[in-house]
């Protein structure tokens, strides 16, 4: 029987993904720990958050790679999906909002895929200062990292594109770059062709970055999807602890602003915060302003969503029975009127996963939209670095 998953608004999973394998250096893998050494848990709970750190993956760390110079560490990089995706679907499964903390941006593939177990169709607001096109074909490094994004439209390593059985994880119409400072002449050319959403920081810029975080928004939701938040740091103008830093593009408060508008969405199935390099870090600084800015909008989504359940919430069984009485029914008949579960609003759908009984007693009134088949059911499926 079709079950449908439901949220709970003040529950995260927290996740780590320890790799580097995808970049060109290592450093990138101690992101998960030193976030969480930096205080991230305890300030998720001040406000708000029950948390449930799921711990984090074998760690992948880049290695020199010469004898595939066209993609580099790939047998790591999958290692690390194949890690990482099962411990998204437990995620989506347990009704939280997956948070998760990776090295390099490969995981993303991992978490759509993840998110995918449950929906059938997941969109993607890809956050980043590269706009991570290139291919095997058109890379001048064999960095992985700067091909995720072509990658998740099904371009690329054949090792890659196949771990998602029937490619592509994400539509290119269902894909937007969001703060993009820096591209190479073969990604220059490929957006001149592809139906990937674009806006790039000097739109971001010219529009307002909440008009424009809306603007993102409605073009990839308006199928009804849920979607997935990508955050690699770089894309924050001079932020330093990342491997590949710049000037110029989004300032911190840009950044700020259109993330508020993207954690305030109902849609939103996971979150991942890539690319911090602790070693780049040694004051802690950078680690701070990531903490900061994810308890800022994360406090702001919990806020918003809870208001939003109140305003929706039916009236107590006393005013339910007082308006009974005045339409002439009987106070059992409006009780339980009131006590009878809501329909499925428009829109709304299912996943086929039976989930146990006491899982769906635990969980609360924040519903996520799984995509349906026709039958009611989700299925499911088995710049700088270029």
């Amino acid at each position: 029987m079709a079950v449908k998953i439901v949220r709970q608004t003040n529950k995260i999973a927290l996740l780590g993904a320890p790799t580097s394998a995808a970049a060109m250096s290592a450093g990138l893998e101690g992101a998960p720990t030193a976030l969480r050494a930096a205080g991230l848990v305890d300030r998720l709970k001040t406000i708000g958050y029950a948390v449930a750190d799921l711990g984090d993956d074998p760690v992948q760390l880049y290695k020199p790679d010469e004898e595939s110079p066209r993609a580099r560490n790939l047998t790591r990089v999958l290692a690390s999906l194949e890690s990482l995706k099962p411990r998204v679907e437990q995620a989506v499964k347990s009704a939280a909002l997956p948070l998760i903390l990776a090295g390099d941006c490969s995981v993303a593939l991992a978490t759509v895929a993840g998110a995918r177990r449950y929906f059938r169709k997941v969109s993607m607001i890809y956050m980043d200062r590269d706009a991570d096109l290139n291919t095997p074909a058109t890379t001048a490094t064999g960095c992985v990292d700067g091909m995720v994004v072509s990658h998740l439209a099904g371009r690329g390593a054949a090792e890659l594109v196949r771990f998602w059985g029937e490619p592509p994880l994400v539509r290119e119409p269902d894909l937007a770059l969001f703060g993009v400072a820096r591209l190479d002449p073969p990604e220059e050319q490929l957006l001149a062709t592809t139906p990937v959403r674009r806006y790039l920081a000097s739109d971001v810029q010219r529009l307002g970055a909440a008009a424009a975080a809306h603007a993102a928004i409605d073009r990839i939701r308006g199928n009804g999807y849920q979607f997935v938040l990508h955050l690699d740091v770089d894309v924050i103008a001079d932020f330093a602890a990342t491997n590949y830093p710049g000037s110029g593009g989004l300032s911190l408060a840009e950044v700020r602003e259109a993330l508020l508008v993207f954690a305030q969405q109902p849609e939103l199935a996971a979150i991942e915060v890539t690319a911090y390099n602790p070693t780049k870090d040694p004051d802690g600084s950078g680690a701070k302003l990531i903490i900061d800015l994810l308890a800022e909008i994360l406090g702001t989504r919990l806020k918003t969503l809870q208001a939003a359940e109140a305003a929706a919430a039916p009236p107590p069984v006393a005013a339910a029975a007082a308006a009974g009485r005045a339409s002439g029914a009987s106070p059992e008949k409006a009780a339980s009127a009131q006590d009878s579960p809501p329909a499925a609003a428009p829109g709304e759908a299912w996943s086929s996963e039976s989930l146990d009984l006491e899982s769906d007693a635990t969980t609360s009134d924040d519903t996520t939209d799984a995509a349906e088949t026709s039958d009611g059911s989700s299925e499911e499926s088995s710049g700088s670095h270029s």
